[in-house]
Order: C-alpha cells, then sequence, then structure tokens
C-alpha cells in the first residue's frame, strides 16, 4: 500500500475511534442511568427495554473495536 492510502487509512481510522469514543460515553451513561434507577423499575418493561438497549451497544461496541482493529492491520 502506498503512502497516501495508507494516510488516508489512518485519518479513517482516527475518525471510528472518535466515534467509538463517543459512543462508549453515552453507553456509560446509559449503564449509569439503569444502575441508578430502583430494582422495581429495573425489572420493568423499560428497565428490560434499557437492557437491550445496552447489550446493543456493547455488540456495536464490540464491533468498533474489530473495525479499528482491521483498519490498523490494513495501514501497517
Amino acid at each position: 500500500m502506498n503512502a497516501t492510502r495508507r494516510k488516508a487509512l489512518r485519518e479513517i481510522l482516527d475518525q471510528v475511534v472518535g466515534l467509538r469514543s463517543r459512543l462508549e460515553v453515552v453507553r456509560d451513561e446509559e449503564q449509569d442511568a439503569f444502575d441508578n434507577m430502583p430494582e422495581s423499575l429495573q425489572s420493568s418493561e423499560g428497565g428490560q427495554k434499557i437492557e437491550a438497549s445496552l447489550e446493543r451497544l456493547d455488540d456495536a461496541l464490540s464491533t468498533f473495536e474489530e473495525l479499528e482493529s482491521s483498519l490498523d492491520d490494513a495501514a501497517a
């Protein structure tokens, strides 16, 4: 890979890292909100929806981490 394409990949990687960081903040805020709910609300339908959202956010974060690794390998 030439230097121009490698540089482009590094720029994309930087953007992906930034997006992952923003997503982590949202996930952490949502987790804090859930953790601060009374247990009776955590087990309610609303609490279950939040838990499901947290699982999907964790899945998305894992995908971002895999993407970062792949881009890093490709740019090496």
